[in-house]
This record gives C-alpha cells, sequence and structure tokens, in this order.
C-alpha cells in the first residue's frame, strides 16, 4: 500500500505545484483583450457594428448569440485571422493590426477539434512545441504535464481513434494549451457532443480555465454553456453586442427586448405605458389588464412595451393571492410533466402565459380547461419599450 501511495501522493502534489506555479505566473502577465471600436465590413455588407470591450485578464468571457450573429467573425479579429476595417485589437495592452494568427499570443480550439488521425494522443499535443523547435525532451515534459491536467494520465501513446469524444475535447484543449498562449480561443469546441457529455464538459472547461488562469473566449449559441461557465457574458445580434454582464445580472436584468427574448424562457406581454412611478412602469395589456414591471431605461407615458416575466417567477393559486402584487385569472390550455418541475401553458384571451412550478406544488386541481389564479412580483418583471435595441 505505501509503495503505491508515496508514488501517487508525490506525482500529485508536484501537478499541484506546478499548475499553481504557472497560475502566479499567469497573474503576472497581462493577456487582456480589448476590442477597441472595431469595426467589420465585408464590401457594403458590416457584419460587426462599432464594438468597444475590454476583457480582463484570467476571464472566462463568452459571445452567445444565434448563427450569422458575429460571433466567429469576432474571434477570427482576435486570432489573426481577419484584421478589423475600423479600429484595433489588443492583446496584453498591445495593438494586433497586422500581426499574423501564428505570431499571436493565441491559440485556438476549432469546433471540428481538428486533431491529426495518424499521430498519437502525445504527438498531437507536442505539434505546436515541435513547430516552434522546442526540444524532444522538454516537449515530452510539457505533454506528460497536460495530460495530467486535463486528467489523461498515462494516455500518450494511444492514437486519436481510441478516445472518445469527451477525451477528444480534452486532449484539444491540452494542444492548445503546450503553445502557452496568453489567450485561449474556443469556437463552439461542444456543440458535437451528447447532451451529458456536454454538460460535463462545462465542469472541466470552467475546471481547467480556473487552474491555469489563462484568458478564455469561449462563444456559443448555447446559452446554458455561456451561463454556466462565465463570468461575463456578451450576448450579440446582427453584429450588434446588446448587453454584457455576468450571467445572473444579464438573466435578472436584461436591457434589450433581445436579451429578455433570447436568454432563457420568458413571457412576452404587449401593451402601453399607463403610467409611471420611480423605477416602475404600470402597463395597460389588452388581455390581462393592468400589470406593472420594473421598467428599463427611459420610459414614458403612453409608449408602446414589453413586459417580460419568467414563468419560473410566476405562482398559481393562493401563492398568487397571497405572495404577489401583481395578480390575474388564466385559463389553463395543457400540463407537462418534465421531472423535477410541471409547465403549464395558460391562456388569457389570446394571451398565452407558460408557467413553471416545482413537481412539489402540483395539485390535483390543476387540470387541462380549469381556470387559475396567477401571480407575480411587480420587481420581477420588467418593461422595455418596444423595438428598439433589437
Amino acid at each position: 500500500m505505501g509503495a503505491f501511495f508515496i508514488p501517487y501522493y508525490f506525482s500529485a502534489f508536484s501537478s499541484y505545484v506546478a499548475v499553481s506555479c504557472i497560475r502566479k505566473l499567469r497573474e503576472k502577465m497581462d493577456s487582456s483583450v480589448h476590442l477597441d471600436n472595431v469595426v467589420m465590413n465585408f464590401g457594403d455588407f458590416t457584419a460587426i457594428q462599432k464594438t468597444d470591450l475590454k476583457i480582463k485578464s484570467g476571464e472566462f468571457f463568452s459571445f452567445l448569440g444565434p448563427s450569422g450573429c458575429g460571433k466567429t467573425t469576432i474571434l477570427n479579429m482576435i486570432s489573426g485571422f481577419l484584421d478589423p476595417s475600423e479600429g484595433e485589437v489588443k492583446i496584453g495592452g498591445k495593438g494586433m493590426r497586422g500581426v499574423p494568427a501564428n505570431k499571436r499570443p493565441t491559440s485556438m480550439i476549432f469546433q471540428n477539434l481538428a486533431l491529426f488521425p495518424l499521430m498519437t494522443v502525445a504527438e498531437n499535443i507536442e505539434f505546436g512545441l515541435e513547430v516552434r523547435g522546442v526540444s524532444k525532451v522538454e516537449r515530452k515534459k510539457t505533454s506528460d504535464r497536460l495530460l495530467e491536467l486535463v486528467a489523461l494520465d498515462g494516455s500518450g501513446t494511444k492514437q486519436v481513434s481510441e478516445l472518445s469524444g469527451g477525451q477528444k475535447q480534452r486532449i484539444a484543449i491540452a494542444r492548445a494549451l503546450a503553445v502557452e498562449p496568453q489567450v485561449l480561443l474556443l469556437d463552439e469546441p461542444l456543440s458535437a457532443l451528447d447532451l451529458k457529455l456536454r454538460q460535463h464538459m462545462r465542469i472541466e472547461l470552467k475546471e481547467i480555465q480556473r487552474k491555469t488562469g489563462i484568458t478564455f473566449i469561449y462563444i456559443t449559441h448555447d446559452q446554458g454553456e455561456a451561463l454556466t461557465m462565465s463570468d461575463r457574458v456578451g450576448v450579440m445580434s446582427a453584429g450588434k453586442l446588446q448587453q454584457v454582464a455576468d450571467p445572473i445580472t444579464l438573466y435578472r436584468e436584461p436591457q434589450t427586448e433581445f436579451v429578455a427574448s433570447f436568454v432563457g424562457e420568458n413571457n412576452v406581454i404587449a401593451g402601453t405605458v399607463e403610467g409611471v412611478e420611480g423605477s416602475n412602469a404600470t402597463v395597460n395589456c389588452a388581455q390581462l389588464g393592468l400589470l406593472t414591471g420594473r421598467g428599463v431605461g427611459a420610459i414614458t407615458k403612453g409608449q408602446k412595451v414589453n413586459l417580460f416575466i419568467r414563468p419560473e417567477l410566476i405562482r398559481v393559486g393562493q401563492a398568487a393571492s397571497t405572495g404577489c402584487d401583481v395578480v390575474f385569472d388564466a385559463n389553463i390550455m395543457e400540463i407537462n410533466f418534465e421531472g423535477s418541475y410541471l409547465t403549464l401553458n395558460t391562456k388569457m384571451g389570446q394571451q398565452a402565459i407558460s408557467v413553471q412550478i416545482g413537481a412539489d406544488q402540483y395539485t390535483s386541481d390543476l387540470v387541462a380547461g380549469a381556470k387559475v389564479k396567477l401571480g407575480f412580483i411587480s420587481q420581477d418583471a420588467v418593461v422595455i419599450v418596444r423595438g428598439e435595441n433589437v
């Protein structure tokens, strides 16, 4: 037992010390990224509208948005595959205009991972170092250390074809880290994995980023990935950065219609502003009457607005009557059981309202066709002027 335990303990301790040293060195290094008023045009088409954004050293930053919104274009500008039409990309405070991709302090993980099938795992990891003329001994040390970091120590002699999807993902990360980039760029690397593996790899990626202290810039259309892993998220639409915030703020305090609609599930209720008191706006909704929510930006009486309220923030029955300052009636159209919670699809006139309740809150009177009292706390709803910042 002792003969096994001591080498194992020493190996784990050595790995811990190595990772700690790497992180301390990273903390002293400026690996920030500044998109300094960048614009990207392709002929007459503006792919990226003027964007000024500072990503901090050691931050896990995600760009979130639908296909075609400009996420990959931004990544290509940072990596050096594109130079912006206007403005400049700065890494560590240094301008990158004219600096080719292979001279930038960045490394990229592509969506298809781009591992070399005819090379062993170790050869894949060491490839970038070999190109740079690093000695075989040093390359071996680096690949061994990184295999330990991604929990695949002892796998260096395996062929890529012998690895699972999650293991290939970790090898791609190790190969990108081998060249010691200041910034690691990740282009939707989890999109080809099944749901459970994607969820597992989110945890793995965040842990690797935390251990190394490298600046991670991640692009995705999957809001679950962005909210789970990121320190901050930038939501994009049609080449415009709509909002930048930490995940909780982004979810609870959307600043535009697009962010409110795209990030998480939301009920959208159209109406006209009846009155404004402090930060609250009272909205006259055709089907539901007067509803109140927190106004976003400058809101005045008579404006056309949308009120957004999350399904999980709507209370049902007695809880609505006693705990909410906004209460209304609706008819249950359908109930969907989804394990730990239920979704009630309700309607009042033509207005559809989705409600999520915990499975333990289900009562026998919640059936399709029944009338139900719904309510929410006005501070949980946001009111945004319609058609602005979309």
